[in-house]
């Protein structure tokens, strides 16, 4: 079983999984834009193929963001959906007569 701080930590991974592919879609978004220009502008210029490779190496770190991300999920699934203590039923003790 998982210590209070080995869940505390997964929790603060998935965290920044999900922000740093929030990142790496906005690079992807923002080379795909850049290539498109560039290329429309002067196909096969350095510039369009620079932003091209750039828009590849963001869509690589997307997808693999993307799969811990959803590997990661994946994993916690299983556990329970709250973390309060069980409740279980009081044991009654009675003096036997």
């Amino acid at each position: 079983m998982a210590s209070e701080t080995d869940h505390a930590e997964s929790v603060r991974a998935l965290r920044q999984l999900r922000r740093m592919r929030t990142f790496y879609t906005g690079g992807a978004v923002l080379w795909a834009v850049s290539a498109a220009s560039a290329g429309w502008d002067d196909p096969g210029s350095r510039q369009m193929w620079v932003s091209v490779v750039f828009l590849v190496v963001f869509a690589a770190l997307l997808a693999m963001t993307s799969l811990w991300l959803r590997r990661q999920q994946a994993d916690h699934s299983a556990e329970p959906a709250h973390h309060a203590a069980p409740r279980r039923t009081a044991w009654r003790r009675h003096a036997s007569a």
